[in-house]
């Protein structure tokens, strides 16, 4: 399987996925916000629950500056349920199980771990202007202080 890349000034691709609740959340929805897209591995992991919890600890900042925070990951509606619940999670979570999105942006890849292949999310983050259009792309991310740079990223955009 070849993967696609995603890069600055692209538009992003068209997609609809499930949230948490199992409605259906269209990309089209967001046009006219400013969107912070992350990728994650799974729910309930220590790098995804922080990266979650730190989005929304500066939820309302992200809002304040018309901008909303969403979440995709292969876990279902269910483990995206419980997982928002558990940590009081404000943002948006999306459910790929079917890998359809993440592969549209070409994070689901051939990951090494250990000596051993396997399929799964590098954690990625995108984030999307008002018109759709790919501004900043972070890859590999490492979790910590990376909302506060995404935060910060999406200010300095603002300014320009």
């Amino acid at each position: 399987m070849k993967y696609l890349k995603i890069n600055v000034g692209d538009k992003i691709p068209e997609f609809s996925l499930n949230n948490e609740e199992g409605n259906e959340i269209n990309s089209n929805d967001f046009l006219g916000k400013w969107v912070v897209l992350y990728f994650y591995p799974r729910d309930n992991t220590p790098g995804c629950t922080k990266e979650a919890v730190d989005f929304t600890k500066y939820i309302d900042e992200f809002k304040n500056l018309n901008c909303e925070v969403v979440g995709i990951s292969p876990d279902n509606e269910k483990k995206h349920h419980n997982f928002k619940q558990k940590n009081d999670l404000q943002v948006i979570l999306l459910a790929d199980p079917e890998h359809q999105v993440l592969e549209q942006f070409g994070v689901w890849q051939l990951k090494k771990s250990y000596g051993r292949e396997n399929w799964g999310v590098v954690r990625t983050t995108f984030l999307v202007d008002p018109k759709g259009i790919i501004k900043k792309v972070w890859e590999n991310v490492s979790v910590k202080d990376h909302v506060s740079t995404v935060l910060k990223s999406l200010k300095e955009l603002l300014e320009d």
